[in-house]
C-alpha cells in the first residue's frame, strides 16, 4: 500500500518540486495536468517535492488501475494528452470519462460510495473520493457536501469545502461564507479557496476580513480568492498586504492579485517590493505584476532589477515586463543585458523584449551577439527580434549567422530577418532560393513574396508567467 500511496500522491496531489531534476504536476483549470522537469532548485513555500527516481521506484508493482490514472496525468505540451497511441506498455488506458470524452455520469450508488470515501481513514481514498465527486454536476452532491460543512469532524469539513470548490455550485456560497469563521485553519483556507473558484461577489468582504487571519495559509488562500474576484476596490487593501504581511507567500499572492487587477495605484508599492523584498519569489511576482500593469513609471525599477537582482528568475521576469511595457527608451539597456547576463533564459527574454519595441531600424549591438549564443532558443529570439526591427546595418551579422546556423527554426527566423532588414543582394537571394534544403527555399520564397507567415512561424515567447 505504501507504493500505491506514493504513486497516488504524485498523481493526485499535483506536487510542485524544489529539488534537482524533479517532477511536478501543473494543474490547469479544466482538471488537466502537465508534467514538468525542474532542472534548478526553486523556493516553493509549502509543496512537497518528488524526484524522478522516487517516482519510478514507487511505480514498480502498482496495479494497472493506479498506473493508468498516473500515466494519464502526465501530459505533454500541445494539443491533447497523446493517449491515442496504438501500442503502450499498459495497453488500454483506464479513465473516468465516457466514450465521448465527457465526465462519466455518477449513479446514486456511486455517489454514496464516494461520500463514504470522504470519511475514510485512508488519505488516498479520501483524495480520490473528493477529486471524483468534485467533478460531478449533481444537486445531490452539492447538498451532501454542504451538509458535511457542518460536521463535527474537522477532516470532513475540510474535504467538503475542497469538494465544493471543485464542483463550484452557486448554492454553496452562503454556507462557505459561514465556514470562513470555522475555528480550524484547514476549513477556513479551503472555504476561501472554494469561494474564489465559485467567483461570487457576495464573498468579497468576508474574504477580505481574512486578510487579518492569524494563519498565513488562510491569508494566502483569501488573497488569491479575492484576486479571482477581480474587484478594483480591493487594490488599497492588497497594497497594504504587499507592504506589511510577514509571510512571503501572502505578499507574493497579493502582488499577483494586483497584477490581475492591473492596478496602477499599486506601481509604487510593487516597485518597492521589487527592489527591497528579501524573498526572490515576491520580487519575481512584483515584476510580473508591473508588466501586467504596463506603465512606464515602472521602467526604472524594472531596469534596476533586470541589471542587478541576484536571482535569475527575477531578472528574466523583469526584462519580460519591460517588453510588455514597450518603452523604446530601454532598448539599449536591454541590449546590454542581452549580451552580458550569465543565464541564457535572461538573454533570450531580453532579445524577445527588444523585438517588442516599436522602434524600426535600431538593433542594439548586444542583440547581434546573441546570433552566436550557445542556446538555440536564445538565437531564435534574437533572429526574430532582428526581423521585427528591420535594421539594415544588421545584415552582415545575419548573413554570417546563416552560414553556420544548423537549427531549422532559427534559419527561418534569420531569413525573415534578412528580408525584413532590406536584403537586396542578388547573390544572397539566389543562394537562398537555390539551397539544397527545401525548408530554406520555402522560407526564402515566402519572405520574398511578402507572405506574413512561415510554417511553423518562428514566434518565440518567454516562459510562462509565475503563479501564486
Amino acid at each position: 500500500m505504501k507504493v500505491f500511496g506514493v504513486v497516488l500522491a504524485a498523481v493526485l496531489l499535483a506536487s510542485n518540486n524544489s529539488g534537482d531534476r524533479s517532477v511536478y504536476f501543473a494543474g490547469e483549470p479544466d482538471g488537466d495536468e502537465e508534467v514538468m522537469i525542474d532542472e534548478s532548485p526553486a523556493s516553493g513555500y509549502d509543496r512537497e517535492s518528488i524526484d524522478i527516481g522516487t517516482l519510478l521506484t514507487a511505480a514498480r508493482g502498482a496495479p494497472p488501475v493506479i498506473c493508468s490514472l498516473a500515466s494519464l496525468s502526465v501530459r505533454g505540451w500541445g494539443w491533447g494528452d497523446r493517449s491515442d497511441a496504438p501500442v503502450t506498455p499498459l495497453g488500454k488506458q483506464i479513465t473516468l470519462r465516457d466514450d465521448n470524452g465527457n465526465s462519466r455520469t455518477l449513479s446514486q450508488e456511486d455517489i454514496q460510495l464516494l461520500f463514504n470515501a470522504l470519511a475514510s481513514d485512508d488519505a488516498c481514498v479520501r483524495e480520490i473520493g473528493v477529486r471524483v465527486i468534485g467533478r460531478g454536476n449533481n444537486p445531490t452532491i452539492a447538498s451532501g457536501l454542504i451538509e458535511r460543512l457542518s460536521s463535527s469532524s474537522t477532516a470532513l469539513r475540510e474535504i467538503a469545502a475542497l469538494g465544493l470548490g471543485l464542483g463550484e455550485p452557486k448554492e454553496a456560497v452562503d454556507p462557505l461564507i459561514r465556514a470562513l469563521r470555522d475555528p480550524e485553519v484547514g476549513v477556513r483556507a479551503n472555504s476561501a479557496w472554494a469561494l474564489g473558484h465559485i467567483e461570487s461577489g457576495k464573498a468579497l468582504e468576508p474574504l477580505m476580513n481574512l486578510f487579518r487571519d492569524n494563519s498565513p495559509t488562510v491569508r494566502e488562500a483569501a488573497v488569491i480568492a479575492v484576486g479571482n474576484l477581480d474587484s478594483i476596490r480591493t487594490a488599497s487593501t492588497l497594497i497594504r498586504v504587499v507592504r506589511q504581511d510577514d509571510s512571503p507567500a501572502v505578499r507574493r499572492a497579493a502582488a499577483w492579485a494586483l497584477g490581475e487587477l492591473e492596478a496602477r495605484e499599486a506601481v509604487e508599492a510593487l516597485s518597492a517590493a521589487l527592489s527591497q523584498d528579501k524573498d526572490a519569489r515576491v520580487r519575481e511576482m512584483a515584476a510580473w505584476a508591473l508588466g501586467e500593469i504596463e506603465t512606464r513609471t515602472a521602467t526604472a525599477a524594472l531596469l534596476n532589477a533586470a541589471r542587478r537582482d541576484s536571482d535569475d528568475k527575477v531578472r528574466e521576469v523583469s526584462v519580460w515586463a519591460l517588453g510588455e511595457i514597450e518603452d523604446a527608451t530601454t532598448i539599449d539597456a536591454l541590449g546590454e543585458i542581452a549580451s552580458s547576463d550569465k543565464i541564457s533564459r535572461v538573454r533570450g527574454t531580453a532579445a524577445w523584449a527588444i523585438g517588442q519595441m516599436d522602434r524600426r531600424g535600431h538593433a542594439p549591438p548586444g542583440l547581434l551577439t546573441l546570433l552566436r549564443d550557445e542556446t538555440t532558443d536564445t538565437r531564435l529570439k534574437a533572429a526574430w527580434a532582428l526581423g521585427q526591427l528591420g535594421d539594415s546595418s544588421a545584415l552582415p551579422a545575419i548573413r554570417n549567422a546563416l552560414k553556420v546556423e544548423t537549427n531549422e527554426n532559427v534559419n527561418r527566423a534569420l531569413i525573415r530577418a534578412l528580408i525584413k532588414s532590406g536584403e537586396r543582394s542578388e547573390k544572397t537571394l539566389t543562394e537562398l532560393i537555390d539551397s539544397r534544403d527545401p525548408r530554406v527555399r520555402e522560407a526564402a520564397i515566402r519572405g520574398l513574396a511578402g507572405r506574413s507567415s512561415f510554417n511553423p512561424w518562428p514566434w518565440p515567447w518567454p516562459r510562462p508567467r509565475p503563479t501564486p
